[in-house]
């Protein structure tokens, strides 16, 4: 009788963790950032904050209740984090209406057109802003919404401003607080410190934001002597990397999958500074690396009892070789299709492609 090898995984499963508790973390790391911005503009960004959460959350209840007959899904507060993450990712003068859009399609096509929570392919609250940006075009793009002089509460602190009016005190400043940017980009330190406390308590490791962090850096390094502008918002990359690259469903679950997503995150970004893509580069490579997430927990398994280490790590590095060059090929291709203009069209073929595949999942009760 031949001999057939059946490999399996030990599962993990840590009875105290529940995903109201694992969210309810992600909204305690990121209050900090929250306050941050109402002490730049006031009520205005709060404002945001709350449309965007009444939005997911209500579009969460309804759908659920309707498609899948289920009415304590918002009771997970994966909504609620949606919501937030949405909303500091935006201007704070960004139109009300336009917002609990985005909240609403950040649910529905980010969220629960996979059937809903763990089974989503993108990021939510990215799919949302990238629906807002295709359908509100014009709004988005206006600089009124992002600065209001009049609504100013504080510019920024001067902490450092005893030490001399030099650029690197004012830059640490800046890390501190300061007036400029999205709503969760204000403040550097409290996002960096909201990131230390989802490590300690176990929400997120270290492995996708700091490589995406230094593989960022050096692609700053190779720009400044090759010309390429390399112009990013540390609070937003900030933001990005530690509250959205790490969320659980979208990104790899291996620590050498880890590794690999955030290396070849910061490569993608580094590719879309090559073609000139400025406001969309977070964005467009979460995106990017999101649906290769199957393909990298697939590539970099641990390894298993018996197994040959060397040619199994041997096969793993030239698949990622591989891999790295599909990425980099699909970052390439949709650079071309933000500069035609195109990007709105693959939106559309996404709406249909996702609705259908909802539809014949028999998801639908």
């Amino acid at each position: 009788m031949e001999n057939i090898i059946i490999k399996h995984y030990t599962p993990h499963v840590r009875v105290k963790d529940s995903v109201p508790r694992v969210m309810g973390d992600v909204v305690i790391a990121l209050l900090p950032a929250i306050l941050a911005s109402a002490a730049v503009y006031g009520y205005y960004p709060l404002l945001v904050i709350l449309t965007s959460v009444v939005s997911a959350v209500v579009t969460e209840f309804l759908f659920s209740a309707i498609f899948f007959k289920k009415y304590d899904s918002v009771l997970n507060l994966s909504a609620v984090v949606t919501g937030i993450l949405l909303a500091l990712m935006l201007a704070p003068f960004t139109p009300l209406y336009v917002v609990a859009f985005g909240g609403a399609m950040a649910i529905i096509f980010g969220k629960l057109i996979y059937s809903g929570l763990g089974r989503n392919r993108f990021n939510p609250a990215i799919v949302g802003r990238e629906f807002m940006t295709v359908f509100f075009s014009t709004v988005m793009a206006s600089g009124t919404i992002w600065y209001n002089e009049e609504a100013v509460q504080i510019t920024g602190v001067k902490l450092f401003g005893f030490l001399g009016n030099f650029s690197f005190f004012n830059n640490l400043d800046s890390l501190i607080l300061k007036s400029s940017g999205a709503i969760g980009e204000y403040s550097v330190l409290l996002l960096v410190l909201g990131g230390v406390y989802l490590i300690y308590r176990d929400r997120i490791s270290w492995h996708i934001p700091v490589t995406l962090f230094i593989t960022v850096f050096v692609g700053m390094m190779i720009s400044r002597f090759t010309g390429i502008n390399a112009g990013i918002s540390l609070g937003g990359l900030m933001l990005c990397g530690i509250y959205m690259a790490t969320d659980m469903p979208t990104s790899s679950s291996t620590p050498h999958g880890k590794i690999y997503y955030g290396i070849m995150m910061g490569i993608v970004v580094f590719v879309f500074w090559i073609f000139k893509i400025r406001n969309e580069t977070l964005s467009y490579a979460i995106l990017v690396l999101n649906g290769f997430v199957p393909i990298i927990n697939d590539t970099f398994t641990p390894l298993l009892f018996g197994e040959d280490a060397e040619e199994v790590q041997g096969e793993k590095i030239g698949r990622g070789v591989v891999y790295a060059f599909v990425i980099i090929g699909v970052a390439i291709v949709l650079s071309l299709l933000h500069h035609f203009g195109l990007v709105k069209y693959l939106l559309f073929i996404y709406i249909i492609y996702s609705t259908v595949m909802l539809i014949r999942s028999k998801e639908i009760k």
